[in-house]
């Protein structure tokens, strides 16, 4: 028979350390304040957060997704490097809900470790934040889970949740695209959050030093430049032309993810000589011996995000864009599907 335990045991003593949390809670308070928007409607520590739909729409369709930063959080753990992961989580949900037409409108995030260090944490939501004034979007509520066991000390684990609206008659599914739509390429920041696998691999076999110098900045900042967000300036274009179809570059590179935009007799014809793949690109190719088309497959490549117009709004659209401070390039043209062709073909 078991002997009760003479002592007075606490939540503290078995790992969870409530003031932690409650510090934690105040740090981020005027962080999340700052990407308060019209809509919202209280602030954090309700027990549910509520969010008023505006009278801009006649027939408001939500449109919702969820992401999280992968294995890139190993790579912020090496480098103790906190800041920039909670951008990454914001843009792989707002970049995904953006290409249906919808307006990012308010965001939620979840983050979970073993035992919580409230410094990084901060710096984690800090970067959420960020990401969320960058979209445009509320940081309206969250999770934080201290769970003593399930994570390694110094490891925690992001999963974000964001909720957009659009008016259901300008919903962009890709119906609308035809053969001589012309394809528009968005340059990336980087890597942006998709295969981190691969690139820890690589910096296993290659063993660089991380600190060193690549093209003007530490490797190490390089690899974890944040995603970019792409809300504000593609929100804007399709205010002024209509835009057929975008595509969120993500896992799968540019040869998975454009078909999930085309019926089923179209393809998209791109060309390879339309950009320049970024040095950090080559050197993983390089290092990791990687053929092309497992890069194709793998990476954005330096294409964040693909949009679709028709050819006689190409022109004004690269402008529009270019002048809203994007890299754009004209890297492909939307074609009839042969026979047994593949969806997306890059020549």
């Amino acid at each position: 028979m078991s002997t009760p335990s003479q002592t007075s045991l606490s939540y503290r003593d078995a790992g969870v350390d409530i003031d932690a949390g409650d510090a934690l809670v105040e740090a981020i308070k005027p962080f999340a304040k700052r990407t308060m928007r019209e809509g919202v409607l209280g602030g954090l520590g309700g027990f549910g957060a509520m969010f008023e739909i505006g009278k801009k729409y006649k027939e408001p369709v939500l449109v919702s997704g969820t992401d999280g930063v992968g294995t890139k959080l190993k790579l912020a753990f090496m480098l103790n490097k906190h800041d920039t992961v909670g951008i990454d989580l914001v843009a792989m949900s707002v970049n995904d809900i953006l290409v249906q037409g919808a307006e990012p409108l308010f965001f939620l995030d979840y983050f979970a470790c073993g035992k919580l260090d409230v410094p990084s944490a901060t710096d984690v939501v800090k970067g959420v934040a960020k990401g969320c004034e960058q979209a445009g979007c509320a940081l309206i509520g969250g999770e934080t889970a201290e769970m003593p066991g399930m994570y390694p000390d110094g490891e925690y684990d992001l999963a974000g949740f964001a909720v957009g609206a659009v008016e259901k008659s300008k919903i962009i599914d890709g119906t609308r695209i035809k053969p001589g739509d012309v394809v528009l390429g968005l340059a990336s920041s980087g890597i942006h959050s998709n295969g981190y696998s691969l690139v820890r691999k690589i910096i296993e076999v290659a063993k660089p030093d991380l600190n060193a110098d690549f093209h003007g900045r530490k490797l190490a900042d390089v690899l974890m430049e944040p995603t970019r967000i792409y809300v504000k300036p593609l929100l804007a274009l399709m205010a002024k032309m209509e835009v057929k179809g975008m595509v969120h570059i993500t896992g799968g590179g540019l040869v998975e993810n454009i078909p999930r935009v085309l019926q089923d007799n179209l393809t998209a014809v791109l060309n390879k000589d339309a950009w320049t793949l970024p040095p950090l690109f080559q050197w993983l190719q390089q290092h990791g011996n990687v053929a092309d088309s497992e890069m194709h497959r793998v990476f954005n490549c330096g294409i964040g995000m693909t949009v679709i117009v028709a050819k006689e709004n190409a022109d004004a659209a690269m402008a529009d864009l270019q002048a809203a401070g994007e890299t754009v390039m004209r890297i492909g043209e939307i074609r009839e599907r042969e026979q047994g062709q593949a969806q997306t073909v890059v020549i």
